[in-house]
C-alpha cells in the first residue's frame, strides 16, 4: 500500500509541533497543502532554513527583541529604470491612491518599456528592460513563520507599537515605508477585486487555496545572470497563456521589514509565459501579467502616462519582476 507524501508530511508536522526545539518552517506547510506544485525561487529566496525559528526566537521576535530582517533604506521589490531609480511597486496594481506628476519618475531620454499593449504580446516585439536581483539569501528581508507574523500587529492603529517593534525612528525613511505599505494595504480595491495583504507564506497559501482551489501552480520571472543596465530585449518564439480564464492571483511583493505581499484576483487578468532574448544574449524566462479591463484604474496611473491611452479603452500588459508571483489554476 503506497504510503502518500500528505500524510508522511502530516505525520512530521505533529511530531514538531509536539517538541520545543523548533517551529514548522513555512516549507513544510507548503509541502502539506500543495505537494504537487513546486515552490518559485521568488519564494525560496524568502526562506530562514529548516530549523532557524525555535520557540525561543518566536518569543523574542514578538517581544520586539529579534532583527527579523530589517534592512535600512530597504526597497523591497521594483523594477529599474536606470541604476539610480526603482518604480514604486503601486504601479505594479491599480490601487486608487492619488498620485501626482511629481512622483512619475520616468526619464523621457530613454524609451523605457515598463508597459505595453496586449497587441504588442508576441514573437518579435522589442521592449527595453533591465533584470536586477530583487532578493537573495543573504540579504533582503524574509517570510516569518505565521506564528511569528501573527504575533506582530499589521495595522495604520498600531503604527507606534510596530515601529518600536523594529527599532525604526518615527520621522525616518524606514518609517514612511512602513507606513505607505500599510497605508496600501488597508485601501479599499477596485471594482471586482478581491484582495489581501498576507504577512506570511502559509497566509498566502491560504488565501490561494480559498479562491482557486489547491490545484494550482506559482509561478514567477526567472533571471539566470542580471543584465548590464537597461537593454533591448525580444520577445522569443514561445509565448503561451497560463492557467484558466478568471483563475488567477497575482502577489506583488512589498516594502516591509519582513516578507509581505499584496495578492489580488481580479476577473479581467491574464497571464502569460513569455520568454525574452536580450541583445547580449542573455535569455530570461518571464511571467507577463494583461489587464484586459482598466475602466477602474486611476486615471494617473503610471501605465496611462507610459503608453499615452485612457482608463478602459484598451488591454495592458508588464512583465513581472523577479520577487513579483502569479498564482494559476492548472
Amino acid at each position: 500500500m503506497e504510503f502518500h507524501l500528505f500524510h508522511i508530511i502530516t505525520f512530521l508536522m505533529l511530531v514538531l509541533v509536539g517538541t520545543n526545539a523548533a517551529m514548522l518552517p513555512p516549507q513544510l506547510y507548503w509541502q502539506s497543502m500543495l505537494p504537487n506544485s513546486p515552490m518559485p525561487k521568488a519564494f525560496t529566496n524568502l526562506l530562514h532554513p529548516a530549523g532557524y525559528w525555535s520557540k525561543e526566537k518566536a518569543r523574542d521576535a514578538s517581544n520586539g527583541g529579534l532583527d527579523v530582517g530589517v534592512r535600512k533604506g530597504y526597497e523591497g521589490g521594483g523594477t529599474y529604470l536606470n541604476d539610480e531609480k526603482i518604480i514604486p511597486l503601486i504601479y505594479f496594481y491599480p490601487i486608487p491612491i492619488p498620485l501626482n506628476e511629481s512622483q512619475i519618475q520616468l526619464d523621457d531620454k530613454q524609451n523605457v518599456t515598463l508597459f505595453f499593449l496586449k497587441k504588442d504580446l508576441h514573437h518579435g516585439t522589442k521592449l527595453n528592460l533591465q533584470f536586477k536581483e530583487t532578493t537573495s539569501n543573504n540579504n533582503g528581508t524574509k517570510f516569518l513563520p505565521r506564528e511569528v507574523a501573527n504575533s506582530i500587529p499589521f495595522s495604520s492603529n498600531k503604527m507606534e507599537n510596530i515601529l518600536n517593534k523594529f527599532s525604526i525612528k518615527e520621522g525616518s525613511k524606514e518609517a514612511e515605508i512602513v507606513k505607505r505599505t500599510i497605508s496600501e494595504c488597508e485601501a479599499n480595491g477596485i471594482k471586482g477585486e478581491e484582495k489581501l495583504c498576507v504577512t506570511s507564506l502559509e497566509s498566502m497559501v491560504d488565501f490561494t487555496i480559498s479562491k482557486l482551489g489547491n490545484n494550482v501552480e506559482a509561478v514567477s520571472t526567472e533571471v539566470d545572470k542580471n543584465s548590464n543596465g537597461l537593454q533591448q530585449y525580444v520577445i522569443a518564439k514561445g509565448v503561451k497563456k497560463l492557467g484558466e480564464k478568471n483563475k488567477t492571483i497575482v502577489c506583488h511583493k512589498e516594502n516591509y521589514p519582513y516578507a509581505v505581499f499584496y495578492c489580488h484576483k481580479t476577473d479581467s487578468t491574464e497571464v502569460y509565459s513569455v520568454p525574452l532574448e536580450g541583445v547580449d544574449g542573455n535569455m530570461v524566462k518571464t511571467i507577463a501579467v494583461c489587464h484586459t479591463d482598466t475602466s477602474e484604474w486611476n486615471p494617473k496611473h503610471l501605465a496611462f502616462y507610459v503608453l499615452k491611452v485612457q482608463p478602459g479603452t484598451v488591454p495592458i500588459c508588464h512583465i513581472l519582476p523577479q520577487d513579483h508571483v502569479v498564482w494559476v489554476s492548472k
